[in-house]
């Protein structure tokens, strides 16, 4: 199967979940396969979180959505290290950001603490 024929399926299945929403799918697949962000903004209840989740299925992708909110730590993202007294070692466990597709929902709501420096503008001297 070529890379045409995989993306027409990819679009195809996820259109069984959003109807009417072929364009914004289609560059949804696009940014994905071009390793991009996308920024969807839109009002509640359209279906963005459903889109994103689909699309994930689609691919074989794992997916986590991040709520970002004013109490989020850095940790509450990225994961923590901690004892585990049983075993008496160190175990990680991973946050939602160690996943292929992540949502991050409301991001301006949380501290600029926690807001990850890849989604903050970029302030270089050049």
């Amino acid at each position: 199967m070529d890379i045409e024929q995989a993306a027409k399926q990819i679009v195809d299945n996820v259109a069984n979940v959003i109807v009417g929403k072929d364009e914004v799918i289609e560059l949804c697949l696009v940014a994905m396969l071009c390793e991009g962000h996308v920024l969807m903004e839109d009002v509640p209840g359209i279906g963005k979180t459903t889109l994103v989740k689909a699309l994930a299925r689609s691919t074989g992708c794992t997916f986590k959505r991040i709520q970002f909110t004013p109490d989020l730590l850095p940790s509450d993202v990225t994961g923590i290290l901690f004892f585990n007294q049983k075993t008496q070692e160190f175990e990680f466990r991973p946050g939602p950001i160690i996943s292929q597709i992540v949502l991050a929902d409301e991001i301006n709501r949380a501290t600029p603490r926690a807001q990850p420096r890849c989604w903050s503008p970029c302030r270089s001297g050049k």
